[in-house]
């Protein structure tokens, strides 16, 4: 077997096995339905536990270097959203934690000759990819095939450009994300909860900005492999502000939530979602490697695409429940 691919096995195994006796033994906080929910019985939140043992067995023997930092990052946010899945953890005090993830990042990080504006706006964009995570984890296999697909990206754009640890840390992710996709297809035996969501959130942004400023890939790059959730989560927070709503309070009007009231199964869901994912990510890629100059193109091609794809659920929405978010 090569080296290269006992990190990676070790994740997915570990995760599986992990996740396997925790939903035969009923371990975790269950997350009981409610009027804002899209599912219909209680369900364990503990399947960001199973990844993170996942992840940690399989890097920690590995040498990180200065990936390292943001490893540990993650793995605080990680046991601070573990007390949140128990305790429910106040949202000043939530939202303040990844705040100091995401300078905590910065300051650990080399970033001579950036200017405070520059870090300043990533600071402000890693705690979004941090919370943007959590708001798109409200239905079976999304979180799950997201992180699938965007780390594997990640990992592969990593190895073209001679990045090793860059692209053992992202395939581990990937690894360990399918482990939990296992008991997370729909119908969901686990969650991943927030000691999973928040995490994930975060390392896909700051493994992103790191992958920028090393110059592995373009500021672009990360958008679009992770826009399926970037996209939703943004306009749907910019309507629920223009609305007059709190942005912090629970809810259910995000696209994907709403394609489910409007009939699609959660695994239809998942598996158009899926879809998305993969051309996203396949033609992000295609470009970055061989056609660099159709950068721009592709964007406005995606840009135009999601677009369409949003007015085509706003009129079906509007058409089954009025002005309703």
């Amino acid at each position: 077997m090569s080296p290269a691919l006992l990190p990676p096995l070790l994740a997915l195994t570990v995760s599986t096995l992990a996740l396997g006796i925790f939903e035969r033994l009923s371990l975790g906080p269950l997350d009981h339905p409610n009027h804002r929910s899209l599912h219909h019985r209680p369900t364990p939140r503990i399947g960001g536990l199973g990844m993170a043992m996942g992840v940690v067995i399989a890097l920690g023997y590995v040498r990180l270097g200065d990936w390292h930092n943001v490893l540990v990052v993650a793995f605080a946010l990680c046991a601070l959203s573990l007390a949140d899945d128990y305790l429910h953890v106040p949202a000043g005090l939530r939202f303040l934690a990844h705040a100091t993830a995401a300078a905590l990042f910065l300051y650990a990080s080399p970033w001579a000759g950036w200017s405070w504006a520059a870090l300043l706006a990533m600071g402000a964009g890693l705690v979004w990819f941090t919370n943007l995570y959590n708001f798109m984890d409200g239905t079976d296999g999304l979180a799950g095939g997201m992180a699938v697909v965007g780390f594997g990206a990640y990992a592969v754009a990593a190895l073209w450009y001679g990045q090793p640890v860059l692209f053992l840390i992202c395939v581990v992710l990937a690894a360990s994300a399918l482990g939990f996709l296992f008991f997370n297809f729909p119908p969901a035996q686990v969650f991943l909860g927030d000691a999973g969501s928040i995490p994930l959130g975060f390392l896909a942004g700051a493994l992103g900005f790191a992958g920028w400023r090393d110059g592995v890939w373009p500021a672009w790059f990360p958008l679009l492999v992770f826009s399926p959730f970037v996209v939703d989560a943004t306009v749907t927070l910019v309507r629920r502000m223009l609305h007059g709503e709190k942005p912090w309070q629970a809810h259910r009007s995000h696209y994907y939530q709403r394609l489910v009231r409007l009939g699609a199964s959660h695994k239809r869901l998942a598996l158009m979602e899926y879809a998305l994912m993969l051309a996203l990510a396949l033609s992000a890629l295609a470009v970055l490697r061989f056609a660099p100059a159709l950068a721009s193109a592709l964007l406005v091609a995606w840009g135009l695409f999601y677009v369409w794809v949003l007015r085509v659920v706003d009129r079906r929405w509007h058409k089954a429940h009025g002005d309703e978010l």
